[in-house]
């Protein structure tokens, strides 16, 4: 069965892609819930401006995205932590410890946007 997809749905698709999938995963799960529209004229044409608006939404959340950017750039996360003699800690520091100090330090921060490639485990 051709759905139009209403929303973002992981390993599906993107709002307003046009999507085969199973009947009964479409009548018992994608319609009800409002996730998908069945394909016809008419759907694809609202989800085409539902799109358009999505896409004015992505452009502005990407200027607060880089605002934001620009502000944090520079911006130092001290977190405390036990160490031996050497240097070592006793643990580690994740991007979550780094997170919750940023905002600490008055930015707005979400825990996944910290990214490490790997946890912090020396000084």
């Amino acid at each position: 069965m051709k759905v139009l997809l209403c929303e973002d749905i992981d390993r599906l698709g993107w709002l307003g892609d046009v999507v085969e999938v199973k009947t009964g995963y479409a009548r018992n799960y994608l319609l009800p819930q409002g996730l998908a529209k069945i394909a016809n004229e008419a759907s694809i044409r609202s989800i085409a401006e539902e799109k358009a608006r999505r896409a004015e939404q992505r452009k502005l959340d990407g200027k607060r995205l880089e605002e934001a950017v620009k502000a944090i750039e520079g911006a130092e996360a001290v977190v405390a932590a036990k160490a031996n003699e050497q240097g070592h800690l006793f643990g580690s520091v994740n991007e979550r410890q780094i997170a919750a100090n940023l905002r600490e330090q008055g930015f707005e921060v979400r825990d996944e946007i910290v990214q490490l490639p790997e946890h912090i485990k020396e000084i």
